[in-house]
């Protein structure tokens, strides 16, 4: 903060620094900010960049382009996002139905008629493994 406060006491000083310039004995043109005897005062102005038009319509093409892109970033964002949103779902989905197999109990399905058709050991062994198998694909 103390550096901060310094630097900005010292802007105002530097924007007024005065450049003097002088030519020594073997003819060599010096410049400094301490006068010299015989130096003479440069006024430094700075140097103002006018853009021609061409380069004014290549930065606004810039621009333009990069905005665009920022917003194709934007958008593949939230549809990763949304992507993965659907996944946590999915998997959630698929930790819920492994642990109702794991807690056990009696499974069915209904026939064409409504009624309730009781799934084998086997086959629930079978669920429980591609159960398994979907979920270490899926959901690492």
């Amino acid at each position: 903060m103390r550096r901060l406060l310094c630097c900005l006491l010292l802007v105002p000083a530097l924007a007024g620094a005065e450049i003097y310039r002088w030519t020594d004995a073997q003819g060599q043109v010096h410049f400094s900010e301490k006068p010299q005897a015989g130096a003479e005062q440069v006024s430094v102005k700075p140097q103002v960049v006018e853009r021609d038009q061409a380069t004014r319509e290549r930065e606004a093409r810039t621009a333009k382009f990069y905005d665009a892109r920022r917003q194709e970033q934007a958008v593949a964002a939230s549809r990763s996002a949304e992507a993965r949103g659907q996944q946590q779902k999915k998997c959630g989905q698929l930790r819920e139905q492994q642990d109702q197999l794991n807690r056990g109990g009696s499974f069915y399905q209904l026939d064409e008629r409504g009624e309730r058709q009781y799934y084998t050991d086997d086959q629930i062994e079978t669920f429980r493994r591609k159960l398994a198998e979907q979920l270490a694909r899926e959901c690492i």
